[in-house]
Protein backbone atom coordinates (compact mmCIF):
# COMPACT_ATOMS: atom_id res chain seq x y z
CA UNK A 1 0.00 0.00 0.00
CA UNK A 2 2.62 2.49 0.62
CA UNK A 3 4.56 1.89 -2.41
CA UNK A 4 1.03 2.61 -3.99
CA UNK A 5 0.56 5.64 -2.17
CA UNK A 6 3.93 7.03 -3.07
CA UNK A 7 3.62 6.56 -6.40
CA UNK A 8 -0.03 8.17 -6.93
CA UNK A 9 2.02 11.39 -4.30
CA UNK A 10 4.19 11.79 -7.39
CA UNK A 11 1.90 13.96 -8.81
CA UNK A 12 2.93 17.47 -7.66
CA UNK A 13 -0.77 18.38 -7.37
CA UNK A 14 -1.97 15.15 -5.48
CA UNK A 15 1.10 15.61 -3.34
CA UNK A 16 0.60 18.81 -2.37
CA UNK A 17 -3.13 18.18 -0.77
CA UNK A 18 -2.12 15.22 1.26
CA UNK A 19 0.62 16.96 2.54
CA UNK A 20 -2.05 19.99 3.23
CA UNK A 21 -4.16 17.47 5.20
CA UNK A 22 -1.20 15.96 7.05
CA UNK A 23 -0.08 18.95 8.54
CA UNK A 24 -3.60 19.87 9.79
CA UNK A 25 -3.69 16.46 11.58
CA UNK A 26 -6.77 13.95 12.35
CA UNK A 27 -10.01 15.12 12.89
CA UNK A 28 -12.14 13.87 16.02
CA UNK A 29 -15.63 15.28 15.65
CA UNK A 30 -18.44 15.64 17.58
CA UNK A 31 -22.19 16.88 16.36
CA UNK A 32 -24.28 19.23 19.09
CA UNK A 33 -27.48 20.91 18.83
CA UNK A 34 -27.06 24.09 20.11
CA UNK A 35 -30.47 24.54 20.52
CA UNK A 36 -33.98 22.74 20.39
CA UNK A 37 -35.75 26.03 18.82
CA UNK A 38 -35.98 27.39 15.08
CA UNK A 39 -37.46 30.73 13.67
CA UNK A 40 -38.65 28.25 11.04
CA UNK A 41 -40.40 25.38 10.01
CA UNK A 42 -38.87 23.79 6.78
CA UNK A 43 -40.89 20.79 4.90
CA UNK A 44 -39.36 17.78 6.22
CA UNK A 45 -36.92 19.23 8.16
CA UNK A 46 -35.30 16.22 9.89
CA UNK A 47 -35.29 17.83 13.05
CA UNK A 48 -39.07 17.96 13.31
CA UNK A 49 -40.10 15.05 11.90
CA UNK A 50 -37.50 13.19 13.82
CA UNK A 51 -38.92 15.06 17.11
CA UNK A 52 -35.46 15.71 18.61
CA UNK A 53 -37.03 19.00 19.51
CA UNK A 54 -38.38 17.26 22.70
CA UNK A 55 -34.65 17.34 24.30
CA UNK A 56 -35.04 21.14 25.60
CA UNK A 57 -32.02 23.67 25.63
CA UNK A 58 -30.03 23.26 28.95
CA UNK A 59 -30.29 27.13 30.15
CA UNK A 60 -27.43 26.81 32.81
CA UNK A 61 -24.27 27.98 31.16
CA UNK A 62 -22.41 26.06 33.47
CA UNK A 63 -23.56 22.85 32.48
CA UNK A 64 -22.81 23.95 28.46
CA UNK A 65 -19.24 25.35 29.57
CA UNK A 66 -18.43 22.24 31.58
CA UNK A 67 -19.50 19.77 28.34
CA UNK A 68 -17.33 21.93 25.77
CA UNK A 69 -14.26 21.55 28.44
CA UNK A 70 -15.20 17.46 28.76
CA UNK A 71 -15.48 17.54 24.74
CA UNK A 72 -11.64 19.15 25.19
CA UNK A 73 -9.97 16.62 27.24
CA UNK A 74 -11.90 13.88 25.77
CA UNK A 75 -9.94 14.93 22.54
CA UNK A 76 -12.70 16.39 20.34
CA UNK A 77 -10.77 18.77 17.85
CA UNK A 78 -14.22 19.36 15.74
CA UNK A 79 -17.91 20.32 16.06
CA UNK A 80 -20.61 20.46 13.56
CA UNK A 81 -23.07 22.72 14.98
CA UNK A 82 -26.72 22.24 14.22
CA UNK A 83 -30.45 22.18 15.85
CA UNK A 84 -32.48 24.11 15.92
CA UNK A 85 -31.15 27.49 14.65
CA UNK A 86 -28.09 28.32 16.20
CA UNK A 87 -28.37 32.09 15.24
CA UNK A 88 -30.29 31.63 18.01
CA UNK A 89 -27.49 31.03 20.18
CA UNK A 90 -24.84 33.31 19.30
CA UNK A 91 -23.33 33.20 23.17
CA UNK A 92 -22.96 29.60 23.34
CA UNK A 93 -21.70 29.66 19.30
CA UNK A 94 -18.98 32.06 20.00
CA UNK A 95 -18.02 29.43 22.54
CA UNK A 96 -17.78 26.28 20.19
CA UNK A 97 -15.88 28.53 17.51
CA UNK A 98 -13.55 29.86 19.89
CA UNK A 99 -12.16 26.27 20.92
CA UNK A 100 -12.79 23.93 18.57
CA UNK A 101 -12.56 23.57 14.32
CA UNK A 102 -16.03 23.97 13.47
CA UNK A 103 -18.79 24.83 11.03
CA UNK A 104 -21.99 25.96 11.73
CA UNK A 105 -25.57 25.45 9.90
CA UNK A 106 -27.96 28.66 9.35
CA UNK A 107 -31.43 29.07 8.22
CA UNK A 108 -30.01 32.75 6.88
CA UNK A 109 -32.67 34.68 8.53
CA UNK A 110 -30.71 36.10 11.28
CA UNK A 111 -27.40 36.94 9.90
CA UNK A 112 -24.26 35.74 12.12
CA UNK A 113 -22.05 38.84 12.61
CA UNK A 114 -18.31 38.82 11.38
CA UNK A 115 -17.25 40.38 14.70
CA UNK A 116 -15.91 37.72 16.82
CA UNK A 117 -16.80 35.23 14.40
CA UNK A 118 -14.50 36.43 11.47
CA UNK A 119 -13.32 33.03 10.03
CA UNK A 120 -16.53 30.93 10.78
CA UNK A 121 -17.27 28.30 8.07
CA UNK A 122 -21.13 29.38 7.48
CA UNK A 123 -23.15 27.07 5.95
CA UNK A 124 -26.59 29.06 4.75
CA UNK A 125 -29.54 26.41 4.13
CA UNK A 126 -31.35 26.79 1.04
CA UNK A 127 -34.40 24.56 -0.44
CA UNK A 128 -34.36 26.08 -4.36
CA UNK A 129 -35.30 28.99 -5.99
CA UNK A 130 -37.36 32.20 -4.58
CA UNK A 131 -40.66 30.53 -5.12
CA UNK A 132 -39.45 27.18 -4.26
CA UNK A 133 -38.14 28.43 -1.13
CA UNK A 134 -40.70 30.19 -0.21
CA UNK A 135 -42.80 27.61 -0.03
CA UNK A 136 -40.53 24.85 1.38
CA UNK A 137 -38.72 26.94 4.07
CA UNK A 138 -40.72 30.25 4.67
CA UNK A 139 -44.57 28.58 4.84
CA UNK A 140 -45.41 30.68 1.86
CA UNK A 141 -45.35 33.66 3.58
CA UNK A 142 -41.38 34.85 4.45
CA UNK A 143 -38.91 34.90 1.53
CA UNK A 144 -36.00 33.32 3.26
CA UNK A 145 -33.65 33.25 0.22
CA UNK A 146 -33.96 36.99 -0.25
CA UNK A 147 -33.08 37.81 2.93
CA UNK A 148 -30.25 35.25 3.62
CA UNK A 149 -29.31 37.12 0.38
CA UNK A 150 -28.91 40.08 1.42
CA UNK A 151 -27.38 38.88 5.04
CA UNK A 152 -24.49 37.07 3.30
CA UNK A 153 -23.68 39.08 0.52
CA UNK A 154 -19.84 39.04 -0.59
CA UNK A 155 -19.48 37.31 2.93
CA UNK A 156 -16.59 35.01 2.51
CA UNK A 157 -17.58 32.90 5.61
CA UNK A 158 -20.47 32.03 3.87
CA UNK A 159 -21.51 29.15 1.32
CA UNK A 160 -24.81 28.00 0.25
CA UNK A 161 -25.95 24.32 1.83
CA UNK A 162 -28.12 24.11 -1.25
CA UNK A 163 -30.40 20.85 -0.85
CA UNK A 164 -31.63 19.95 -4.17
CA UNK A 165 -34.76 17.64 -5.06
CA UNK A 166 -34.82 15.53 -7.99
CA UNK A 167 -37.82 17.38 -9.52
CA UNK A 168 -36.22 20.36 -8.89
CA UNK A 169 -33.32 20.28 -11.52
CA UNK A 170 -34.19 22.49 -13.75
CA UNK A 171 -34.04 25.14 -11.17
CA UNK A 172 -30.59 24.04 -10.56
CA UNK A 173 -28.35 26.96 -12.54
CA UNK A 174 -30.69 29.83 -11.75
CA UNK A 175 -30.29 29.47 -8.25
CA UNK A 176 -25.95 28.98 -8.53
CA UNK A 177 -26.41 31.84 -10.24
CA UNK A 178 -27.85 33.79 -8.01
CA UNK A 179 -25.75 32.81 -4.89
CA UNK A 180 -22.57 33.00 -7.30
CA UNK A 181 -23.30 36.61 -8.24
CA UNK A 182 -24.14 37.55 -4.80
CA UNK A 183 -20.55 36.52 -3.61
CA UNK A 184 -20.65 33.37 -2.39
CA UNK A 185 -19.56 29.13 -3.06
CA UNK A 186 -22.00 26.35 -3.04
CA UNK A 187 -22.55 23.33 -1.73
CA UNK A 188 -25.02 20.69 -2.40
CA UNK A 189 -27.06 18.63 -0.22
CA UNK A 190 -30.30 16.26 -1.02
CA UNK A 191 -33.33 16.88 -0.50
CA UNK A 192 -34.70 13.27 2.06
CA UNK A 193 -38.43 13.37 2.01
CA UNK A 194 -38.67 11.84 5.83
CA UNK A 195 -42.51 13.44 5.61
CA UNK A 196 -43.70 11.28 2.63
CA UNK A 197 -45.15 13.96 0.17
CA UNK A 198 -43.32 12.84 -2.69
CA UNK A 199 -43.79 13.70 -6.39
CA UNK A 200 -40.95 15.80 -7.37
CA UNK A 201 -39.89 15.57 -3.89
CA UNK A 202 -39.15 11.87 -3.45
CA UNK A 203 -35.66 11.11 -3.61
CA UNK A 204 -37.03 7.65 -4.45
CA UNK A 205 -36.99 8.95 -8.18
CA UNK A 206 -33.12 9.03 -8.35
CA UNK A 207 -30.98 12.58 -9.33
CA UNK A 208 -29.94 11.65 -12.49
CA UNK A 209 -31.17 15.31 -13.94
CA UNK A 210 -29.86 17.14 -10.32
CA UNK A 211 -26.40 15.37 -11.06
CA UNK A 212 -26.35 16.68 -14.56
CA UNK A 213 -27.04 19.99 -13.65
CA UNK A 214 -24.43 19.73 -10.74
CA UNK A 215 -22.08 18.89 -12.73
CA UNK A 216 -22.93 21.90 -15.31
CA UNK A 217 -22.66 24.37 -12.81
CA UNK A 218 -18.91 22.78 -12.17
CA UNK A 219 -18.13 23.51 -15.59
CA UNK A 220 -19.80 27.09 -15.49
CA UNK A 221 -18.34 27.87 -12.46
CA UNK A 222 -15.36 26.02 -10.95
CA UNK A 223 -13.65 27.67 -8.40
CA UNK A 224 -17.45 28.05 -6.90
CA UNK A 225 -18.92 24.77 -6.11
CA UNK A 226 -17.60 22.56 -2.90
CA UNK A 227 -18.45 19.32 -4.60
CA UNK A 228 -16.77 17.30 -6.95
CA UNK A 229 -18.61 15.13 -9.53
CA UNK A 230 -17.37 12.31 -7.61
CA UNK A 231 -19.02 12.83 -4.77
CA UNK A 232 -22.03 13.91 -6.05
CA UNK A 233 -22.32 10.32 -7.75
CA UNK A 234 -21.50 8.68 -4.30
CA UNK A 235 -24.63 10.79 -2.00
CA UNK A 236 -26.62 10.31 -5.00
CA UNK A 237 -27.01 7.06 -6.11
CA UNK A 238 -25.52 5.36 -2.30
CA UNK A 239 -22.80 3.21 -4.16
CA UNK A 240 -19.25 2.88 -2.72
CA UNK A 241 -17.48 0.05 -3.83
CA UNK A 242 -20.48 -2.78 -3.72
CA UNK A 243 -21.55 -1.84 -0.81
CA UNK A 244 -25.31 0.51 -0.85
CA UNK A 245 -25.76 3.04 2.12
CA UNK A 246 -27.44 2.44 5.30
CA UNK A 247 -26.83 1.97 8.93
CA UNK A 248 -24.47 -0.43 8.46
CA UNK A 249 -21.97 1.65 6.24
CA UNK A 250 -22.64 4.73 8.47
CA UNK A 251 -19.38 5.92 9.73
CA UNK A 252 -20.74 8.56 11.86
CA UNK A 253 -22.54 7.25 14.53
CA UNK A 254 -22.39 7.58 18.11
CA UNK A 255 -19.83 5.15 18.80
CA UNK A 256 -21.18 4.33 22.73
CA UNK A 257 -25.03 4.58 21.91
CA UNK A 258 -26.70 1.30 22.61
CA UNK A 259 -28.99 1.57 18.83
CA UNK A 260 -25.03 1.33 17.19
CA UNK A 261 -23.82 -2.09 19.47
CA UNK A 262 -24.57 -3.98 16.15
CA UNK A 263 -22.89 -1.88 14.06
CA UNK A 264 -19.83 -1.00 15.32
CA UNK A 265 -19.13 -4.62 15.48
CA UNK A 266 -19.49 -5.69 11.95
CA UNK A 267 -16.15 -4.68 10.51
CA UNK A 268 -17.04 -1.75 8.44
CA UNK A 269 -15.27 1.74 9.51
CA UNK A 270 -16.49 4.18 11.55
CA UNK A 271 -15.55 7.16 13.19
CA UNK A 272 -14.80 5.75 17.39
CA UNK A 273 -14.77 9.13 18.58
CA UNK A 274 -18.03 10.48 17.38
CA UNK A 275 -20.80 11.43 19.18
CA UNK A 276 -24.18 13.38 18.13
CA UNK A 277 -26.01 15.46 21.09
CA UNK A 278 -28.97 16.54 21.56
CA UNK A 279 -29.78 20.27 22.83
CA UNK A 280 -29.06 19.03 26.41
CA UNK A 281 -25.80 18.33 26.49
CA UNK A 282 -25.81 15.05 27.82
CA UNK A 283 -27.68 12.84 25.90
CA UNK A 284 -26.66 11.42 22.52
CA UNK A 285 -28.89 9.61 19.62
CA UNK A 286 -27.77 7.14 16.91
CA UNK A 287 -26.32 9.55 15.06
CA UNK A 288 -26.84 13.58 13.45
CA UNK A 289 -29.94 13.54 10.87
CA UNK A 290 -31.64 10.26 12.90
CA UNK A 291 -33.27 8.71 15.60
CA UNK A 292 -35.67 6.17 14.10
CA UNK A 293 -35.69 7.19 10.42
CA UNK A 294 -35.01 4.54 7.76
CA UNK A 295 -31.45 5.14 6.71
CA UNK A 296 -31.87 4.94 3.21
CA UNK A 297 -33.80 8.19 3.02
CA UNK A 298 -30.59 10.10 4.78
CA UNK A 299 -28.66 11.99 1.88
CA UNK A 300 -27.02 13.57 4.47
CA UNK A 301 -23.60 14.98 2.71
CA UNK A 302 -21.67 15.56 6.02
CA UNK A 303 -22.21 11.87 7.00
CA UNK A 304 -21.50 10.89 3.04
CA UNK A 305 -18.19 13.12 3.56
CA UNK A 306 -17.36 10.77 5.68
CA UNK A 307 -18.12 7.51 4.64
CA UNK A 308 -15.43 8.27 1.41
CA UNK A 309 -13.01 9.96 4.13
CA UNK A 310 -12.71 6.74 6.38
CA UNK A 311 -12.39 4.06 3.18
CA UNK A 312 -9.55 5.04 2.10
CA UNK A 313 -7.87 1.62 1.33
CA UNK A 314 -11.19 1.25 -0.66
CA UNK A 315 -9.66 3.64 -2.89
CA UNK A 316 -6.02 2.78 -2.76
CA UNK A 317 -6.53 0.55 -6.29
CA UNK A 318 -6.34 3.00 -8.77
CA UNK A 319 -4.70 6.59 -9.52
CA UNK A 320 -8.63 7.95 -10.09
CA UNK A 321 -10.03 6.31 -7.35
CA UNK A 322 -7.39 7.54 -4.92
CA UNK A 323 -7.45 11.09 -6.53
CA UNK A 324 -11.21 11.29 -5.76
CA UNK A 325 -10.94 10.11 -2.04
CA UNK A 326 -8.06 12.92 -1.91
CA UNK A 327 -10.29 15.46 -3.52
CA UNK A 328 -13.34 14.40 -1.51
CA UNK A 329 -10.85 14.76 1.87
CA UNK A 330 -9.67 17.84 0.66
CA UNK A 331 -12.63 19.90 0.64
CA UNK A 332 -14.21 19.03 3.70
CA UNK A 333 -10.77 20.30 5.07
CA UNK A 334 -11.16 23.22 3.36
CA UNK A 335 -14.90 23.78 3.46
CA UNK A 336 -14.00 23.54 7.26
CA UNK A 337 -11.16 25.93 7.07
CA UNK A 338 -8.91 23.19 8.99
CA UNK A 339 -6.23 24.10 5.82
CA UNK A 340 -5.96 27.47 4.58
CA UNK A 341 -8.73 28.73 2.73
CA UNK A 342 -7.41 30.93 0.77
CA UNK A 343 -4.74 29.53 -1.27
CA UNK A 344 -6.94 26.56 -1.35
CA UNK A 345 -9.91 27.61 -3.12
CA UNK A 346 -7.74 28.57 -5.81
CA UNK A 347 -6.85 25.03 -6.92
CA UNK A 348 -10.79 24.13 -6.97
CA UNK A 349 -10.50 23.99 -11.09
CA UNK A 350 -7.88 21.52 -11.21
CA UNK A 351 -9.31 19.12 -8.20
CA UNK A 352 -12.75 19.61 -10.33
CA UNK A 353 -10.52 18.71 -13.36
CA UNK A 354 -8.76 15.77 -11.53
CA UNK A 355 -12.27 14.23 -10.96
CA UNK A 356 -13.74 14.26 -14.02
CA UNK A 357 -15.46 17.25 -14.86
CA UNK A 358 -14.23 19.36 -17.75
CA UNK A 359 -13.74 23.25 -16.61
CA UNK A 360 -11.91 24.39 -19.67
Amino acid sequence: MRQTLGTYLEDPLLGRLYADIRAAGRVRSISVDLTHQCNLRCTGCYYFSEGMDRFQTQRDDSVFDRFLESEIARGTNFVTVVGGEPSLELGRLKKVYDRFWMNVATNGLRRIPREGFERMPIGVSLWGNHSTDLVMRGGGRTDVFTRALKNYRDDPRAFWYYTVSPGKAHEIEGVVRTCVENGNRVLYNYYSDIDGLGGELDYRQGFSDVRRAIDRTIEQYPDQILMTSYFSEIVATGHLFGQKWGHDVCTNTTFDHPANAVRVQNGNPFNPHFRAYNADFTTTRRCCTGIDRDCESCLDVWEHFSWIMLNMRKHLASRQAFTDWLTTMYLFYLINRIVDFESGVKLLPEIHRLSGVSTS
